[in-house]
Parts: structure tokens; C-alpha cells; sequence
């Protein structure tokens, strides 16, 4: 069955229970092949890159709480963003968000370029602007919003109206909001992916991908794309997975509650040149964020003024830890130009905004009072006398 509310969908949605022993979890199938009873005689499954119960009710998870036809599960999330972009053909052409997660961005400049596939930078945020930028060649839009690292957001119901008008497909990165706090296939997007290694997974302990698409054509023809290309997750990290999205609900609300305190916190200090946080009112993107999720979310992007040393103010960091990712109950903190977005080119960079200076934060669980006091202590330490 579905359920309505998503904090009970979270533990019980999709296949949640062990139909053959009753156990209360899936368990964990750690098989790499399966019995036939005789030539085409299988019972549901064949060779686990093809199909695996641990990993098929993590699928139907995903599929439940994005409000998707079908739900597919890959080793990573750039996995899941490559089976995505395979559905499109050489000669045909992709439009990405202006700022968007330095790995995706690197998959298309460095990999499907070489097989003819391209892309162009697009004002998202701009609907009007961005229809200018639809040629002959387009067959899809990427978006991230919130997107990283800016934070900036886009109207996916607006996008989307105009995508769908010409006919392309609608591919909606939504791995900082979840679906605990955004759906986008209920704006309008056709393909949603995430990487599931974030806020889905909560504890760094599991790299993973997930895509979820809304109609059995886009399913049968990721299905096959997974199959043949074989980025699959494995059973037991998919265990993980169906492990971390029980708490989802309990651990994002904490998650939020602390950044939004933070974001209070960076904007009213005197060090701080500016802040990119989406559930502050005074962010450009707040209105349009408020309609389409249910708050700002968790990562908050900002800049000190240039009499502080951010080098320094890396280094003096003791609670919150320096590094890549996001998403676990712990915070972190990276600095984007040389870390997440390195792979962008400066010049596109800071065409974009993506400055030197900028510092992204990944607000955990802790106290938040321990939180802003190690940023507090980091940021006086980095004054330059």
C-alpha cells in the first residue's frame, strides 16, 4: 500500500517488509546469482545486475516517496546522472543550471562530449531568458535547485511548462532537498536523481545514486541502460540506504531547524560579506523556493569580508570538519572553487559567481550552539589584523 504521509511512507513505503519470513527488514540478498528450476523457469530473479530483492526495495522506496512510475539504484550518484544523460543521442544537446555540482559538470564537458553530446549553461532562474537558449538541438534541461553551490533557485514548474512545450525531457536534480522536502515530479519534471550518498543515506557510510523516472517508457528504457551499462548498488549498500531513509523525516527536520539558526547567524555578523541560503526572506530565491519546498533546506553557501583569511578560518575549525560532501549527521564544511567545483574552469567560475572566497556549509545534528560557537571561533581567529 502508499501512504499519504511521507514521515510514514519514509519506514514503510515501497517493499518493506520480508514477505517470505516476515522480517521486518529487507534482508540482505548478497548473492551474485540465483537458482533457475529448469530452462526459463526463474523465480523473479536471474544475476543481481539484472535484479536483486535488497536493491529492488530500495527501487520501489524511491519510486513511492518521489511520486515516480519507477526507481532505479546505481553505485553512485554520477552513476545514476550517466544512465540519465544515455537516454540522449549524439548530435543532441543538454542545458544545465548555471551553477551546478562540479562532477556533473565534468561529465559532460570531459565524457559525453566526446561522443557528441553537449551542453550550454543556462539562466534557470530566468524562465523567459532561459527559453532563449532552446535550439533545434536540445532534447533535455538539467536542473539543481536549490544549486550547488549558490544555492540559487529555480521555478521547476515554470521550467518545465516551457521544456514540455517543445517537447524535452525535464531532469531534476534534487539531492539537497529530498523528497522530504521537494517533489519534483509533482512540478512538472520527467527524471529526478539524486545522489543518495547525502541527506538519503545521513552518515557518510554509503555512496550511492538513485533515479527515478514518471512513465513506463523512461522506466523501460533506464532499466535497460542500467542493465547493460551495470552501475548497479550493491545489496548490502542498498541495505544501508533503506536504513538511512527510515530516519530521513526525524533527522532533516534537525538538520533544518540548525541551518536555519546558522543562516540567522551568518547574515547578521559583521565578518560576513554575504550569504546564499534559500529560507532566509531577503534571498532572492526565498519566494520561489516557498512555494515549490517545504523550507530553505540544509546547505547554506557565504563569504567573509576580505580582512578575514579563509585559509586560516579552515584551519581553525574543530567541530565542523573539513571535506567533501554533505549530507551526514555530522557538519562540513568545503570550499567549493578548489574542492567540489574545481573542475569548473575559473572563467566559467566566476562568471557564475562561484568566487575563491566562497565557503559552503553542510549543517549537521550536533547542538547548534556548538556548531556556531567552532564558527565563531574560526572566524575571529581568521581576522587579519
Amino acid at each position: 500500500m502508499s501512504y499519504s504521509n511521507i514521515e510514514t511512507a519514509l519506514i514503510h513505503g515501497g517493499i518493506s517488509i520480508d514477505e517470505r519470513t516476515g522480517a521486518v527488514n529487507v534482508p540482505i540478498y548478497q548473492t551474485s546469482t540465483f537458482k533457475q528450476d529448469g530452462l526459463g523457469k526463474m523465480r523473479g530473479y536471474e544475476y543481481s545486475r539484472t535484479g536483486n530483492p535488497t536493491r529492488e526495495a530500495l527501487e520501489a522506496l524511491i519510486a513511492e516517496l518521489e511520486g515516480g512510475y519507477a526507481g532505479f539504484a546505481f553505485a553512485s550518484g554520477l552513476a545514476a546522472e550517466t544512465a540519465v544523460l544515455s537516454l540522449l543521442n549524439t548530435g543532441d544537446r543538454v542545458l544545465i543550471s548555471s551553477n551546478v555540482y562540479g562532477g556533473t559538470f565534468r561529465l559532460l564537458d570531459k565524457v559525453f562530449n566526446h561522443f557528441g553530446i553537449n551542453y550550454t549553461i543556462s539562466d534557470t532562474e530566468n524562465p523567459a531568458a532561459f527559453e532563449k537558449d532552446i535550439t533545434p538541438d536540445v532534447k533535455a534541461v538539467l536542473i539543481e535547485s536549490p544549486a550547488n553551490p549558490l544555492m540559487t533557485v529555480t521555478d521547476i514548474r515554470a521550467v518545465a511548462e516551457i521544456v514540455h512545450k517543445h517537447g524535452l525531457l525535464v531532469i531534476v536534480d534534487n539531492t539537497f532537498m529530498t523528497p522530504y522536502l521537494q517533489r519534483p515530479i509533482e512540478l512538472g519534471a520527467d527524471i529526478v536523481v539524486h545522489s543518495a550518498t547525502k541527506y538519503l543515506g545521513g552518515h557518510s557510510d554509503v555512496v550511492a545514486g538513485l533515479a527515478v523516472v514518471k512513465t513506463k517508457e523512461l522506466a523501460e528504457r533506464i532499466a535497460f541502460i542500467q542493465n547493460s551499462t551495470g552501475g548497479v548498488l550493491p545489496p548490502f549498500d542498498s541495505f544501508l540506504l533503506i536504513r538511512g531513509i527510515k530516519t530521513l523525516g526525524v533527522r532533516l527536520d534537525r538538520h533544518v531547524f540548525n541551518a536555519e539558526k546558522a543562516a540567522e547567524y551568518l547574515v547578521n555578523h559583521k565578518a560576513v560579506k554575504s550569504v546564499h541560503y534559500p529560507g532566509l526572506p531577503t534571498d532572492k530565491g526565498y519566494e520561489v523556493n516557498k512555494k515549490q519546498a517545504k523550507n530553505g533546506g540544509v546547505m547554506i553557501s557565504f563569504e567573509l569580508k576580505d580582512n578575514y583569511d579563509i585559509k586560516v578560518f579552515f584551519e581553525s575549525l574543530q567541530l565542523v570538519t573539513l571535506a567533501e560532501s554533505l549530507g551526514g549527521v555530522e557538519s562540513l564544511v568545503c570550499h567549493p572553487s578548489s574542492m567540489t567545483h574545481a573542475s569548473i574552469p575559473e572563467e566559467i567560475r566566476k562568471k557564475v559567481g562561484i568566487t575563491d572566497g566562497l565557503i559552503r556549509l553542510s549543517i549537521g545534528i550536533e547542538n547548534i550552539d556548538d556548531i556556531l560557537a567552532d564558527i565563531e571561533q574560526a572566524i575571529a581567529a581568521s581576522e587579519v589584523k
